[in-house]
């Protein structure tokens, strides 16, 4: 009779918490909804086509590695390196032009300044595409107001090749950079840079051998942020430099529309799968940096 009290009184002192439970996940049912049927079913789909092949005479599918590896040969291979060195060059230049940037924002008296570049920031870094690339041609093409000024074409100067996308891509990349490393640079504190001042240190050892050592896992979280943003630009490069210069969504968008070759929409599915690959890596990297950086800053 006592066991039996026992466990009656338990119970109901269990339920509540397990309601509590069971009504914390409810708000977050229609999240996973949303995300099974705008991401699950499109990466289902995207699975199942990168390992398909559909014979054209019999109108047969099966499965197999086929695609994958036309995906990392010839043209679509070069594409896939062109998007990786592209991503690499104007994200590291990115990394070190916005860092003194921040820094110059951070440090300003001036409240009205800050204010005004993190806002410009903010717009400039979701600021492509089409608009941008039509800026970019009227202001450095070969027509363009600068160039013409400027006799750059005489020069050598040519907007469409790799370099000429490497600055256009700068002029997102730059204020995203800026965006993302500034909340590290406030987490700088003063005394540090006072403590290495009372110990006899320069501005430059200071920055050497404290705030760079400090901000390392921020700006190679930025540096990883800022590739994954241009290794997944499409609209800007494909409206400027067309296959001028070859990257791996320009290759995508020919293969799916048949520009080059017929039937290669499941190759176009296994580029985007290796595209996918290459951003869980940097995403990978990417969090356990942000991790450090956070327990360092905190």
């Amino acid at each position: 009779m006592t066991a039996t009290l026992a466990k009656a009184d338990v119970v109901p002192a269990a339920s509540p918490k397990r309601g509590r439970r069971v009504a914390g996940w409810l708000p977050v049912v229609p999240l996973l909804v949303v995300v099974a049927i705008a991401f699950g079913i499109p990466a289902l789909a995207m699975l199942n086509g990168a390992f398909t092949v559909k014979d054209q005479t019999t109108g047969a599918t099966s499965y197999t590695t086929a695609n994958l590896t036309d995906s990392l040969q010839g043209a679509y291979f070069t594409a896939l390196v062109g998007s990786v060195k592209l991503s690499a060059v104007s994200a590291g230049i990115a990394t070190v032009l916005g860092l003194p940037l921040a820094q110059a924002v951070v440090t300003s008296r001036f409240r009205a300044l800050r204010e005004a570049v993190l806002t410009a920031s903010g717009v400039l870094a979701n600021f492509g595409g089409v608009p941008l690339a039509f800026a970019f041609v009227a202001t450095l093409g070969n027509a363009g107001v600068l160039t013409r000024h400027f006799g750059l074409t005489d020069k050598g100067w040519n907007l469409y090749s790799f370099c000429g996308l490497v600055i256009v891509y700068l002029y997102f990349l730059i204020p995203l950079m800026v965006l993302t490393i500034t909340p590290a640079l406030d987490g700088l504190r003063s005394q540090w840079r006072e403590a290495a001042q009372n110990n006899g240190a320069t501005s430059a050892q200071y920055w050497r051998h404290v705030a760079l050592p400090v901000l390392a896992p921020s700006l190679l979280g930025g540096f990883v942020l800022l590739f994954g943003s241009a290794f997944a630009a499409y609209a800007t490069a494909a409206a400027m430099v067309g296959s001028a210069v070859p990257l791996v969504t320009l290759q995508i968008a020919d293969a799916i529309s048949g520009n080059v070759l017929v039937g290669q929409e499941n190759v176009a599915l296994a580029l985007s799968l290796d595209m996918v690959l290459i951003a869980g890596v940097v995403m990978a990297v990417y969090l356990p940096l942000q991790r450090r950086s956070a327990r360092w800053l905190a």
